[in-house]
């Protein structure tokens, strides 16, 4: 039996899921891949709106849409069948984008405080658009260095661990993950006077 999207997002007037819904997260439940397909269709364009909202960037919306409907089908079994499907599938949405907005506002502010402490400071004000820019810039140049570098950034950054809490995470020493920050700082710094010469005023 096939269902539009149309039906997959009604409610009933009680704020309930339709019986459409209803029906379709049941089988879903039960591993129906098509049921779970239709609800995904009749949700992904709102819930990629909402993230667009937090993020305003496109790839990382759909980054976030994508890891939305990947959570909620992981978390079925526990979904209140009292309740909507879609301010529910919003509220996974919102905390992954906060998620995301964070970490990627972490990296920045870590950055800069690198940038300035090794005497080198540029940090004109910006307004979010060069912000976001900067951000997405900064995280290609990231993604450009070796897995071990990548790895290392992410975990002292992007996740804002303490130097301590990074060395138990790789299993080394606190002294090792210094060391091991300090180039992987080295060759980003590289790649970004060499690859992206838009970020060269990081060291004017």
């Amino acid at each position: 039996m096939e269902l539009s999207g149309e039906s997959a997002q009604g409610t009933a007037r009680s704020g309930e899921p339709s019986p459409a819904s209803a029906d379709l997260i049941l089988r879903a439940r039960h591993g129906d891949g098509a049921a779970w397909e239709v609800l995904v269709h009749a949700h992904q364009e709102p819930v990629f709106r909402l993230a667009y909202l937090f993020l305003s960037d496109a790839d990382e919306a759909e980054d976030i849409a994508q890891e939305t409907f990947i959570r909620a089908y992981q978390a079925l079994e526990r979904y209140d069948m009292q309740r909507p499907l879609r301010p529910w599938l919003f509220s996974i949405a919102a905390n992954l984008a906060r998620n995301r907005r964070r970490s990627i506002g972490r990296f920045m502010n870590a950055w800069k405080k690198l940038v300035r402490e090794a005497g080198s400071p540029h940090s004109p004000e910006q307004n979010g658009l060069e912000q976001h820019w900067q951000s997405r810039a900064l995280w290609n140049a990231v993604r450009r260095l070796n897995e071990n570098d990548q790895h290392i950034i992410y975990l002292r950054y992007f996740l804002d661990m303490s130097v301590e809490e990074t060395a138990t995470s790789l299993e080394i020493a606190e002294g090792t993950v210094k060391s091991r920050l300090h180039r992987a700082i080295d060759r980003l710094r590289e790649i970004i006077q060499r690859e992206d010469p838009d970020l060269k005023d990081f060291w004017k």
